[in-house]
């Protein structure tokens, strides 16, 4: 197994990137890193001197650029232009992933909210809304094999991809080998299985397979209040079971990435530790 890092120190813009930052995610121990570039419009990208700068500093570092943004566009939208134009978005954000040298992107399925990608909405579990992503996953699917960049996507409960029964649905329905998913359990952990989440992720992953490309990792923690209250926390201070993850991740690659999201740049060094740590007691070597 490799493990990377999200966020932190990476900056938003390919041209705020600087040799001394790469080396420092490398001497946390991190061997990839997911960008979030959201200050790179992949509509209008930057130029091949600034993309070969990029790849230049991360490879001098010893870091893979194994995940880019995939800007997170929404692909069911049921107005034919304005999901034209997400695909749009998400193929431009191929290539560019492509000119950035990264292996995949990480995309969800977007949201009918207003308020964000991630934000729930009525509609989101409508049938037109499962269709409407297959569709808009077949297209950027062309595209994502032009290139040589996989479309890894990411569920969540309150979107069209609410569990792993509907994305391995949404998957095979696409039907391409471009297409697959980056499994993040904390997205998909209720109260139901809050309290036995190894048993929640075996559940996971016998329901997905092979269809799984890589792997985020935070942690989940359920506060004592009136109602329901399940937040985003670090890796290792909340219930998910790294080791049992761990092991299921490694079951289906040596050399899968297991991704640190969520996680502060004071957190990230101990981040990395903590997992060492839980993949060694899993049995797991992180290469």
């Amino acid at each position: 197994m490799r493990l990377g890092i999200s966020g932190t120190l990476l900056p938003d813009d390919i041209r705020d990137l600087t040799p001394e930052t790469a080396r420092t995610l490398r001497s946390w121990g991190y061997t990839g890193v997911f960008t979030r570039l959201g200050g790179n419009d992949p509509l209008n990208p930057p130029s091949d001197a600034e993309c070969r700068r990029f790849r230049e500093i991360l490879a001098d570092a010893g870091l893979d650029h194994y995940m880019a943004t995939g800007y997170w566009q929404n692909l069911v939208h049921p107005d034919g232009e304005s999901r034209k134009r997400s695909v749009e978005v998400l193929c431009a954000g191929l290539r560019l992933a492509a000119r950035l040298g990264a292996a995949c992107i990480d995309t969800g399925p977007g949201s009918m909210s207003d308020t964000g990608p991630w934000s729930p909405h009525p509609e989101n579990w409508e049938p037109w809304a499962e269709a409407n992503l297959i569709d808009s996953l077949g297209q950027a699917a062309e595209v994502a094999a032009e290139v040589g960049v996989r479309i890894h996507l990411e569920g969540h409960q309150l979107v069209t991809l609410r569990d792993a029964a509907v994305t391995r649905r949404v998957v095979d329905a696409v039907g391409s080998p471009w297409v697959r998913v980056d499994m993040d359990p904390v997205n998909w952990i209720t109260l139901d299985t809050y309290y036995d989440t190894g048993a929640a992720i075996d559940e996971m992953f016998d329901t997905l397979g092979d269809r799984i490309g890589s792997g985020h990792s935070k942690d989940i923690a359920l506060w004592d209040r009136h109602t329901v209250h399940l937040d985003t926390v670090t890796t290792g201070q909340g219930a998910i079971d790294h080791q049992r993850y761990m092991q299921r991740l490694e079951g289906l690659d040596p050399e899968i990435y297991l991704i640190v999201e969520g996680c502060s740049t004071e957190d990230a060094p101990g981040v990395y530790a903590f997992l060492v740590e839980q993949a060694t007691r899993a049995g797991v070597a992180v290469r």
